[in-house]
């Protein structure tokens, strides 16, 4: 389930090629603080709420798809624009590499399904403190994700630095951003249409 491809491995490698392996560290971390949210979430029993709520499922869908489209545009834009006179690269800072990963996963539904149809499966009732067990649950996927997410930030940094020019910055910028925005398509289509 980690391993799959989604808008935070689109996020990593996008930040940490147009913006170094700091950057790509910070959407690694913003992604691992979407699945504390999910955990909370899990534990306070609000996934369920939201997936037996069609409509409130539906909303955050499109607010899901709604932010992953901007990201999307937000790339396509940049690899538009040229930068003239100039070797340096299409940079963006920590704070917004968090802040993107963490807003890519979060209204995500398809995180939520998973946690709904994963959590269940490892917790034993009969043991009690079934937060305390989704708490350590949702830790140890977050301790998983960070492993598989962190190194794939080492290599986008070499990537980059081997292709560290503004043309190549506005390719990895245009291609990432078409990519989220057939993402953000797909979610619609899947949970809303």
């Amino acid at each position: 389930m980690v391993m799959s491809p989604g808008p935070d491995t689109i996020i990593v490698l996008r930040y940490t090629i147009s913006s170094g392996r700091g950057v790509g560290a910070a959407a690694v971390m913003g992604v691992q603080f979407g699945l504390v949210g999910h955990t909370i979430l899990a534990i306070v029993g609000l996934s369920i709420v939201i997936a037996s709520s069609p409509a409130l499922f539906t909303l955050i869908a499109i607010a899901g798809a709604g932010y992953i489209a901007w990201l999307g545009v937000q790339g396509i834009r940049k690899g538009i624009v040229r930068v003239e006179g100039t070797n340096s690269t299409i940079g963006v800072s920590h704070a917004k590499a968090l802040r993107d990963a963490m807003l890519t996963n979060l209204p995500n539904p398809k995180v939520i399904l998973v946690f709904l149809a994963l959590m269940p499966n490892f917790v034993d009732v009969e043991r009690g403190q079934v937060p305390g067990q989704l708490l350590i649950l949702g830790a140890t996927l977050i301790a998983i994700n960070t492993l598989w997410q962190l190194p794939l930030a080492l290599p986008a940094d070499w990537i980059r630095s081997l292709l560290d020019q503004p043309r190549f910055q506005h390719i990895v910028n245009w291609g990432t951003g078409i990519v989220l925005l057939a993402i953000a398509a797909m979610m619609l289509v899947e949970h809303v249409l």
